[in-house]
């Protein structure tokens, strides 16, 4: 092999050499990259699960507050629907009354359209060539037609207003019901504190152990602990 071989040779292992380099290095610098992601990943894991732990999801049983006793709650809800079932039944009321009165006015409208009608159907029989009595005449049997549509509509919104006043009856119902529950739950409630019921006040009880043999738990008494139900002995 010649020196010019030779050298030629020695510059291609050069160029492979460089090339392996670069390659290591760009894999190395991906491996970095993907290493620093799984450590921010991870990081985020315990923020996230300490979120959780602050804001539990499906947490039961609910904690005892005024939002979330039962009875409480059942308590609003009747006194509540009545007060507002009464203030229903006032404004309706009032419609139906308005509506009574302004069918009395309608009927006294009805009543003296007829007598004009009459009036102006005589007297345009009389004087059939007057014009005057003949248009007096359309008219006020235009408006008596009229005035009886209203009538039927006042008459009918009425009814509608009574019917809507036997649906509503249907609330104290329901207001029994719920009532009714609740009673119930109350009765279960006393029944169940008498059940469990001790002679035995809850500050004259001996403290309990924390940690009894065979328990999984390494919560074992302190030495405060030890020495107040030493105390509670000796007295």
């Amino acid at each position: 092999m010649t020196q010019e071989e030779l050298d030629a040779l020695m510059d291609g292992a050069t160029d492979e050499i460089d090339t392996l380099d670069a390659m290591d290095l760009e894999s190395l610098e991906e491996e970095e990259s993907d290493v620093e992601v799984d450590e921010e990943v991870s990081a985020s894991e315990p923020e996230e699960a300490e979120a959780k732990e602050d804001h539990p999801e499906g947490q039961w049983p609910l904690p005892a507050t005024d939002e979330n006793k039962m009875v409480h709650q059942l308590d609003d809800v009747t006194k509540e629907s009545e007060e507002k079932a009464s203030e229903i039944f006032d404004i309706i009321e009032g419609i139906s009354n308005d509506l009574m009165d302004k069918e009395e006015n309608i009927s006294s409208i009805v009543d003296v359209l007829k007598s004009n009608v009459d009036l102006f159907t005589t007297l345009h029989a009389k004087f059939p060539d007057v014009e005057a009595f003949s248009q007096q005449l359309e008219k006020n049997e235009k408006a008596l037609e009229e005035a009886n549509a209203t009538l039927d509509i006042l008459q009918s919104s009425g009814d509608s207003i009574m019917s809507v006043m036997d649906i509503m009856q249907y609330q104290d119902i329901h207001r029994q019901k719920i009532e009714r529950v609740i009673n119930v739950m109350r009765s279960l409630a006393k029944y169940m504190n008498t059940l469990f019921d001790s002679k035995v006040d809850d500050a004259d009880r001996v403290s309990s152990a924390q940690h009894i043999a065979g328990d999984t738990h390494n919560d074992v008494a302190s030495t405060d602990d030890i020495e107040a139900l030493l105390e509670q002995f000796g007295s």
